[in-house]
């Protein structure tokens, strides 16, 4: 079919590319274009240049949005890949292939869920009156561990990061066994037989083999990570006070409640920019050397 002339193949692509630049290229180039405005929404825009930039990197609050995003990083990218390489690790391990499975869909069970939906659920949760994890831990005896979870400055990220935590590492539980099914299992015999023990087996041979699936993990629990709004905005719509503020909600709060949309877009922006150098630097790091 791609044999035929520039024009024919054209057509095939035509539609496909009419939809991403309705629905994504020509937001993204308005968005871009409105970041240099001031606009309310309602009125014309006027352009003001790049003051919002300037007003953006001089407002602190914007700054701690990025510190929480950072923050939730550790929780929406380093613990899953984590977790679930030791979980591999351990799964692979194991001979009975129905256990296996059985306790791979367990894991992977989360992440088929919408995050809005598990942050209501965890919110139930977390619930400091009725919510069953304080009412397990003053069951037992341990009423000081009983805290308003999503209402405590210092506990509510992290309180959201486990939940993004628990939704992600069976995606790259997943992710990884099916790595580990194209390694040749030889090499692991081999290693074996060698006197290798079995962190030596996962360091020297598992891990690298890993390389490309970690590089997956890496680049789509980033994005989400940067992108984080969902999660956040049903658990604690970025509260108490700005300590789970992401630049997403910080985005939202400026366009939809103040309706700052040249600032907010802006910010927007700004979000962008950082997925695009974080996922740059993830593949100039883990590249395939030849």
């Amino acid at each position: 079919m791609l044999n035929k002339s520039m024009l024919q193949n054209m057509l095939f692509v035509l539609p496909s590319l009419l939809i991403y630049g309705v629905f994504l290229l020509v937001p993204l180039l308005f968005s871009i274009w409105a970041s240099f405005t001031a606009w309310d929404g309602t009125s014309w825009p006027v352009f003001i240049g790049i003051q919002n930039f300037v007003r953006m990197f001089s407002d602190a609050t914007f700054w701690t949005s990025i510190a929480n995003n950072a923050l939730l990083l550790l929780f929406y990218t380093l613990c899953p890949i984590v977790i679930g390489l030791a979980l591999c690790s351990f799964l692979n391990d194991t001979r009975h292939h129905v256990e296996r499975s059985m306790l791979r869909i367990l894991f992977f069970l989360p992440y088929i869920m919408p995050m809005a939906v598990l942050g209501v659920v965890w919110r139930w949760l977390y619930n400091p009156a009725f919510g069953p994890i304080d009412q397990l831990l003053r069951a037992v005896g341990q009423p000081q561990l009983a805290v308003a979870w999503l209402g405590d400055f210092n506990w509510a990220l992290p309180a959201v990061g486990f939940v993004a935590t628990w939704y992600f590492f069976g995606f790259c539980l997943v992710l990884f066994m099916a790595g580990l099914q194209r390694m040749d299992p030889s090499l692991l015999e081999a290693a074996e037989l060698d006197g290798s023990s079995r962190r030596q087996k996962f360091m020297r041979i598992t891990l690298p083999a890993l390389k490309p699936e970690i590089r997956v993990a890496l680049l789509l629990t980033v994005i989400a990570g940067i992108k984080s709004f969902d999660l956040v905005y049903v658990m604690t719509h970025g509260g108490p006070g700005t300590s789970t503020l992401v630049t997403n909600i910080y985005m939202y709060q400026q366009g939809f409640d103040l309706r700052h949309f040249g600032y907010a877009s802006a910010v927007a922006i700004i979000g962008m920019v950082m997925v695009f150098i974080l996922n740059g630097f993830i593949h100039l790091a883990l590249r395939e050397r030849r």
